[in-house]
């Protein structure tokens, strides 16, 4: 496990907050521990990010959330090429790490990435970016789809 101490970065209220001013046509759907953020405001679905407090969901508790109630996952749907960055760095990644993004735990094979509460430089650097990227690929997918 990895060293407790919270990094000091956006809350899960400044990043929802983020995610609808910087995307407008964001539609966010929440359930107790987690948020959806996707671009059909009728079906909900496709997500381009989640945020989990809970690891309920998942296979065991990758995360550990549960025991850390202060800690969140924000979750990316990416590209291939994204997710190959990031998916092999570490054959084992610790999916408790604080501030640096992974594989997601269960869903890196549908190229999803996660970061557990990124601190404020990697957020700027790291996490902005690659939310760039998992909702241009979800706006373009839908495009080509006819669908916005």
């Amino acid at each position: 496990m990895t060293d407790p101490t919270l990094p000091t970065g956006p809350d899960r209220e400044a990043i929802i907050a983020y995610l609808t001013i910087t995307y407008p046509a964001t539609d966010v759907v929440t359930i107790p521990g987690a948020w959806f953020f996707s671009l059909d405001p009728e079906k909900h679905w496709p997500n381009y990010a989640t945020i989990v407090t809970t690891d309920e969901h998942d296979t065991g508790s990758p995360s550990n959330l549960s025991a850390r109630p202060d800690v969140f996952r924000l979750n990316l749907g990416v590209d291939k090429a994204t997710l190959q960055r990031y998916a092999g760095v570490d054959p084992e990644p610790d999916y408790t790490a604080l501030d640096r993004v992974l594989p997601h735990p269960v869903y890196a094979a549908q190229h999803w990435i996660s970061i557990l509460s990124p601190a404020w430089a990697t957020w700027n650097e790291t996490v902005v970016p690659l939310i760039a990227i998992a909702h241009d690929r979800l706006a373009a997918q839908r495009a080509r789809h006819g669908l916005g």
